[in-house]
């Protein structure tokens, strides 16, 4: 007995159907905007990469960037004044009164002139401001100042506790730590803010080492002040020069 035949009315299937060599079937409008908005936006991300800006070149008007180009530099110059000023007064209270934290005061402060120098060059160009390769190579040369940096300051504050090395008392030290801790504190917040709107790690790195450098002016002021009420935690001062220093490494090898 023959089998029975397919019913007349069955709905053929269009991939059988379609003869070959024929376009396929048009997707909706829907998807083909969603398919074309996806492209366009991996467009756009790999178009930034490839001239090599930073994604506060989609951010920031023309002359929003140029302002706030300015303000890093003022930023800068500021930092390297008061910083430098920081640095000599600090080198001098580790010399006279045999602090460690002093000295690794003395030591971040110098650090911050220099760093504050490179974010300095890095916007010294207007055309440059969206710059991702100017960027990269100050963030090169900021790791490799923070890992020298911090590789002094940890030998120091070493031989420091090694020697027994007692720190002295005096309003001159207390007057570095305040004036320093204040300062230092103030232009890091700066350095941040304007780091996030430009999307420039340099200057958040920046930022970060004056952070460290406030840090450390209220850190001489706390070791000092306990060493002060108690001569037996005379290794205060010392110990944190040893944080300090591998907070700064630790920072620099990110």
């Amino acid at each position: 007995m023959e089998p029975s035949a397919a019913p007349l009315d069955t709905t053929p299937d269009p991939a059988i159907v379609q003869p070959p060599g024929a376009s396929p079937p048009v997707p909706p409008r829907e998807q083909q905007q969603e398919q074309l908005r996806i492209g366009e936006s991996g467009q756009f991300g790999e178009g930034l990469e490839d001239r090599g800006l930073l994604e506060s070149s989609t951010r920031l008007k023309p002359h929003e960037a140029q302002s706030y180009r300015k303000k890093a530099l003022w930023v800068s110059w500021v930092s390297i004044i008061v910083t430098l000023a920081l640095a000599v007064a600090a080198f001098t209270v580790s010399v006279m009164r045999y602090s460690a934290s002093s000295f690794g005061f003395a030591f971040d402060a110098t650090l911050d002139v220099l760093s504050s120098a490179i974010v300095l060059w890095r916007y010294s160009n207007a055309a440059a401001v969206h710059s991702a390769h100017r960027e990269y190579i100050a963030c090169v040369i900021l790791g490799v100042i923070f890992l020298l940096s911090s590789l002094c300051i940890v030998i120091k504050a070493i031989h420091d506790l090694a020697k027994k090395v007692l720190p002295e008392v005096d309003d001159f030290l207390y007057s570095v730590s305040i004036l320093s801790g204040i300062l230092c504190t103030v232009l890091a917040v700066i350095k941040f803010m304007l780091g996030k709107v430009l999307t420039s790690r340099a200057l958040i790195t920046d930022g970060f080492n004056s952070l460290v450098g406030g840090i450390m002016g209220f850190s001489i002021l706390l070791s000092a002040e306990v060493f002060k009420h108690n001569s037996s935690v005379w290794y205060l001062d010392g110990s944190i020069g040893v944080l300090i220093g591998l907070t700064i490494f630790a920072y620099g090898i990110k």
